[in-house]
């Protein structure tokens, strides 16, 4: 835990406890969205008379889904489905003047603001440094300001090379009163960024501590496959379209293989904006081309919208191959032996973690030939991956009390009164 900062707003007094969720939720990406539900069903069950809200991307899906109130993240978003052209970057422009009033006011009526997991310190897909990272960088700074302590919790961070995005996270991470990592490489990052973390504790993934379906061994010939739109790193602005069509060609080759030695596929994704049903669709198509007398039912389409709904689509499947982060994580939880196509550490410290790194393939070097291999030796080693990762998740589970236990301690001290009931209620398992 990060040091510096008296309890100041938080002594024991008669106004109640006023609680903010910050990020980037209920925009479609559902990895994010399971990390709110699962800090959501930490003051629920510990702190549920504290009184939430959220200032967050999606502030009508976060509304209409969760039960609390939230604002948008931007002040540009209020206005973006009406203007275009020149208006349009005046608007962008004066919005990132409207976000310093905004966030002040927002985070000065707060005791504790929560920024819950996601890869908050890292820019692994492609980031602007005035969206997201200046966003962060208001909140934390504000936080300092009022006193109200800022809280980023299990999140994920890397190298960064573009220097604005670099110190506009930096800030935020070293203004922000609790740190924690969701794995090591995410704090080795943050310290050779010139961070004291010293005090920062590695805990896991939060969507570890949500609800589960029982895990099975499932159908050896269901392999369900994740699957995104992915264009490359921040860094690959100039080469995005190549790599899209790279990426996606090896994935049509490999449903088409799966589909042609007897296994059935369900495609799911991991976000529900639009640009990962594309490449869905598009290997659904070239399937219809390529294999004109193949069972339709052979290769379904599942769709989801929620990490709930990810891990129902997973619970059938022997077997998994993903690409987004959370599609590999809820496979893993729900003890799936899995393979990461991985486009950033962070995918290579879950699967070393889960003790799977050999099963870890860069999306990059997207080989058909190596991709068959590694499904085969997975398969063949099935039941002792189920085993080992039974007795990992049930470690994570309680590493995950441990911090909300050390975050209730950290952030809300003996005596405070109780607000009003928090809407939120978790849904049940599946």
């Amino acid at each position: 835990m990060t040091a510096g900062k008296s309890a100041g707003k938080l002594e024991p007094s008669a106004a109640p406890l006023r609680v903010g969720i910050f990020g980037n939720l209920g925009s479609g990406n559902i990895g994010n969205d399971a990390s709110m539900e699962a800090v959501l069903r930490y003051f629920s069950s510990d702190h549920p008379s504290a009184i939430l809200d959220a200032m967050c991307g999606g502030a009508s899906e976060v509304t209409a889904r969760y039960g609390i109130p939230a604002i948008p993240l931007y002040w540009y978003h209020l206005h973006d489905k009406w203007v275009s052209g020149l208006r349009a970057i005046l608007l962008k422009v004066l919005g990132k003047a409207a976000d310093v009033f905004r966030t002040a006011a927002w985070v000065r009526r707060h005791d504790v603001v929560i920024v819950p997991g996601m890869g908050v310190l890292e820019a692994s897909l492609p980031l602007r440094p005035w969206g997201f990272p200046y966003a962060m960088f208001l909140l934390a700074l504000f936080g300092r300001l009022f006193g109200t302590k800022v809280a980023l919790v299990s999140v994920g961070a890397g190298d960064i090379n573009q220097r604005l995005t670099r110190l506009l996270f930096d800030w935020a991470a070293k203004l922000a009163f609790y740190r924690s990592y969701r794995n090591p490489g995410s704090r080795d990052a943050m310290q050779r960024r010139g961070l004291d973390t010293t005090r920062d504790p590695v805990y896991p993934d939060l969507a570890y501590y949500l609800p589960a379906p029982p895990a099975e061994a499932g159908d050896a010939r269901i392999v369900c496959v994740g699957v995104m739109a992915y264009y490359g790193s921040n860094d690959d602005r100039q080469n995005a379209a190549e790599i899209y069509s790279s990426y996606v060609a090896g994935m049509k080759d490999f449903v088409r293989w799966l589909a042609d030695n007897g296994r059935q596929v369900r495609l799911i994704v991991g976000d529900t904006n639009g640009s990962d049903y594309k490449v869905v669709q598009e290997i659904l198509a070239d399937l219809r081309e390529s294999r004109p007398d193949l069972d339709r039912s052979r290769v379904v389409a599942s769709p989801v919208s929620s990490f709930a709904d990810v891990m129902q689509a997973i619970q059938p499947a022997g077997t998994v191959v993903a690409v987004r982060f959370h599609n590999i994580l809820a496979a893993l939880k729900l003890c799936k032996p899995t393979i990461a196509i991985s486009y950033s550490a962070k995918h290579d410290a879950l699967m070393a973690d889960t003790g799977l790194p050999g099963f870890c393939v860069p999306v990059g070097a997207l080989d058909l030939q190596l991709l068959i291999r590694q499904l085969e030796e997975l398969e063949n080693c099935s039941e002792r991956v189920r085993q080992s990762l039974t007795e990992l998740n049930g470690r994570n589970e309680r590493l995950l009390r441990e911090q909300f236990t050390e975050l209730s301690t950290a952030l809300f001290p003996p005596g405070k009164p109780a607000g009003r009931s928090a809407a939120y209620r978790p849904a049940a398992s599946g």
